[in-house]
């Protein structure tokens, strides 16, 4: 199988439509096999608040209650999706948009309620890359909104970025694989400037230390992961410097 690229996009670069624009025309001009993963958090978090419903945020995860979840699915697999879809149609992208429950992609388990009860929020089991590979071989980008299912007929919320560390993952035992992780900042920061290439130790340290918090602390250890999981290469980057392979933060093993 040709190598594939898969890329996250975060929710606020999302809910832009200049910044939105500026990404697709990078990931349109990307050439080869690729697939998209996005979020929607902000986008779901503005709806919610409109409905009277706080999000609540425990180390840069959402708490899902039921409102929740409903709001999430609506915004992730409705809105975002869709609209995703839509736009790279008309850049001649053939995608197609998918939840972790179409096609039985992506199979997780709910959450263990101890010692913090997040909801209806998966920790992913499986991904099906068959799946993906047939789609991908057929011409076709899927564009993955971030839910999975259990499998009993429930939606779980699941982190975007763990689903593209995953499916990374998965794709990685057939494919030359690379893992880019968008969102609105250049890369990984320390005092203002771009850490260009961080390896497990510094980023140990990095977080020990108060450097690195909150969202951000999930998005590298996902990214470790991918990489020590058989992805060849890791970037977290800003949605604007997709196409260029030396900005942004690399991870080095």
């Amino acid at each position: 199988m040709n190598p594939v690229k898969v890329i996250k996009i975060g929710g606020k670069v999302a809910e832009s439509e200049k910044d939105l624009n500026i990404f697709l025309d990078q990931f349109t001009a990307i050439e080869g096999l690729k697939v998209l993963v996005h979020g929607g958090g902000s986008i779901a978090t503005k709806l919610g608040e409109k409905l009277g419903i706080k999000a609540q945020m425990v180390e840069g995860r959402r708490v899902t209650d039921r409102e929740t979840l409903d709001i999430i699915t609506m915004v992730y697999g409705g809105l975002v999706n869709k609209q995703l879809v839509a736009k790279l149609q008309s850049m001649d992208c053939n995608a197609v948009g998918l939840s972790g429950a179409d096609l039985n992609l992506i199979k997780s388990n709910k959450r263990n309620p101890e010692p913090l009860d997040f909801g209806w929020v998966g920790d992913i089991e499986k991904v099906d890359h068959q799946v993906l590979i047939a789609l991908l071989e057929s011409g076709i980008t899927p564009v993955i909104a971030p839910l999975t299912h259990d499998g009993n007929g429930n939606l779980l919320n699941t982190n975007a970025d763990a689903i593209a560390s995953f499916v990374a993952r998965a794709l990685s035992q057939h494919a030359q694989t690379e893992l880019v992780l968008c969102f609105d900042q250049p890369g990984v920061l320390n005092e203002g400037k771009v850490i260009t290439e961080m390896n497990l130790l510094l980023y140990r340290h990095l977080r020990d230390t108060g450097v690195i918090t909150d969202g951000m602390i999930p998005k590298l250890d996902l990214g470790f992961e991918a990489l020590s999981g058989g992805v060849k290469k890791v970037r977290v980057a800003g949605f604007n410097t997709l196409s260029n392979h030396d900005q942004g933060t690399v991870l080095a093993s």
